[in-house]
């Protein structure tokens, strides 16, 4: 995992005393740098968890699946992730909540390289296809698309690529046939001319037509006991959030990126800045979950996951909305 919370401190020029007496409260985000978790940064780069009285580490882990890992062990106190962890993991026993809602789509992109044909994975030339990790969310999409698409389990091969640079190689050196990923990778591809769209769900209506609803997805979760037990903490981290999104909802991308520590826009700040822009209305509103969000998300689940079966889930302890009011 990789550290940041120094390095923005000392940008920031903060450490008061309250909160360098504070425990710290670790938050490890499934990929720094993807736009879709860019409200954690802005949170922390911005000051709005020390306002609240909060000493934030963030870390970075580019796949869900190992952050989920460290939450449940213990080793971090939160996750900046996918909400479609916490249904599959109460469905192996583990009770875990998302507290507020980043996105209202999942902002992944699935992408072939240039100069290929086919409108979908089942008709493109090879059949490997790129995810951050096995377990992560990237995995449950892409085999929800492909079995959309009717291709049987056994007929591909899914290749863990994380994201960013080793992404970008992996599609432009035949590794992968396709691929799936966020902003700014998609960007960056996209400049280059090495990439075309299969399915973009950086949209509402994007990812109604590629999963048949909303398909709620950054959110920050944690374990239900740690939730129960520092209800003042949580309530702090959730309003630091929401002051996050109005900020990302407010400015436009060249403002936004200009206000972030020169290593968290790990492209040229022109086309981050134009990812942002083109990413910014998908920033949720106030934080709640869409009322047929978790039914969308379930149905993509049970469709991918043998093991979560009809009726074994309560999605209403998956998410809450309690922290949310001021």
């Amino acid at each position: 995992m990789r550290k940041i919370s120094i390095a923005l401190l000392l940008w920031m020029g903060l450490g008061t005393l309250c909160c360098q007496a504070a425990s710290p409260i670790v938050i490890m985000v499934g990929g720094i740098d993807k736009l879709i978790y860019l409200p954690a940064i802005v949170a922390q780069s911005r000051g709005y968890f020390a306002e609240q009285g909060l000493h934030v580490d963030l870390v970075s882990e580019p796949a869900g699946v190992n952050a989920e890992d460290e939450l449940i062990a213990g080793a971090v106190q939160g996750v900046v992730g996918f909400y479609d962890h916490c249904i599959d993991l109460q469905s192996r026993g583990y009770a875990l909540q998302s507290v507020i809602q980043l996105t209202t789509v999942p902002g992944e992109v699935e992408l072939a390289p240039a100069g290929t044909t086919g409108t979908n994975l089942a008709q493109l030339g090879g059949r490997r296809f790129g995810v951050t990790d096995l377990g992560s969310s990237t995995e449950f999409l892409t085999k929800y698309l492909a079995s959309k698409a009717g291709l049987a389990p056994g007929s591909y091969r899914l290749v863990p690529v994380d994201a960013g640079e080793r992404f970008i190689q992996a599609l432009r050196s035949g590794r992968i046939d396709a691929g799936m990923t966020t902003d700014p990778t998609v960007a960056r591809l996209m400049q280059m001319h090495s990439a075309r769209i299969l399915v973009d769900m950086r949209t509402v209506a994007g990812t109604r037509a590629a999963l048949g609803g909303d398909y709620p997805a950054a959110a920050l979760y944690l374990q239900r006991s740690w939730i129960e037990a520092h209800p003042r903490q949580v309530h702090g981290l959730v309003q630091a959030l929401l002051r996050a999104l109005r900020y990302l909802r407010s400015h436009d991308g060249t403002a936004i990126a200009a206000g972030l520590p020169r290593g968290m826009t790990p492209v040229d700040r022109a086309v981050f800045a134009q990812a942002i822009d083109t990413f910014r209305p998908m920033y949720s509103v106030d934080g709640r979950m869409p009322v047929d969000g978790p039914p969308t998300v379930l149905h993509v689940l049970e469709t991918v996951t043998p093991d979560i079966r009809p009726g074994s889930v309560d999605l209403s302890s998956t998410y809450t909305e309690r922290f949310l009011a001021p």
